[in-house]
């Protein structure tokens, strides 16, 4: 199922701000927003904001998967670490030019094959089946499947801030967006750069 056709509370990449619950969604992408999940992960000890199931439902909530959370299991949980790390190793070899892992594209594909949710004919509409964590595991393989096997790939981008890991995909018309968020990375660079010159200036 292409993810364009989720209701508005399984829709993927729907626009709702750059932070949700704590979580991060700058990417442009859920498959790059779930490998944001690790904080910090070019320091010495990234933060797990995945720790626990609940952790995982809320992230699903905000990443607009599931209306309330799903108590995801301890194996699901697993599940979707295993997903995250596996997007964000392919991610970075399509930003780098470089090719994928056999082993990660065999992780994505395998939750890209699990049943997501379908739609049911009822009386006053659509209803939909199979929306627990499994299914919104595979929404989000899916959504990676797309982006990494499509044109897009090649827009997909490191962000050039200070220590940041996350990725993002470029849709700028001149493809030279070198930031994961104006309001974030890319405003304190700007900052850092303007601070620079007024030192050099002898201001």
């Amino acid at each position: 199922m292409n993810p364009d056709e989720l209701p508005a509370d399984l829709a993927v990449g729907e626009a709702r701000g750059e932070v949700r619950d704590g979580f991060k969604f700058r990417s442009g992408r859920l498959a790059l927003d779930l490998p944001a999940t690790l904080a910090g992960r070019l320091r010495a000890e990234p933060r797990e904001m995945l720790a626990t199931p609940r952790d995982l439902g809320r992230w699903l909530v905000a990443a607009g998967l599931a209306e309330r959370d799903p108590a995801a299991t301890e194996e699901e949980l697993r599940g979707a670490r295993e997903l995250r790390e596996a997007l964000y190793r392919l991610a970075l070899a399509a930003a780098r030019g470089h090719g994928y892992a056999d082993a990660d594209r065999a992780v994505v594909n395998r939750w890209a094959a699990e049943a997501a949710p379908a739609p049911q004919l009822a009386d006053r509409g659509i209803t939909w089946t199979g929306t627990g964590v499994r299914a919104a595991l595979a929404v989000l393989a899916r959504d990676g499947v797309e982006l990494l096997g499509g044109p897009l790939a090649r827009r997909v981008r490191e962000c050039a801030g200070d220590g940041c890991a996350l990725l993002f995909v470029d849709t700028s018309r001149s493809g030279r967006r070198r930031w994961c968020s104006m309001s974030a990375c890319g405003g304190k660079a700007k900052v850092a750069e303007f601070r620079r010159r007024r030192r050099a200036d002898g201001g």
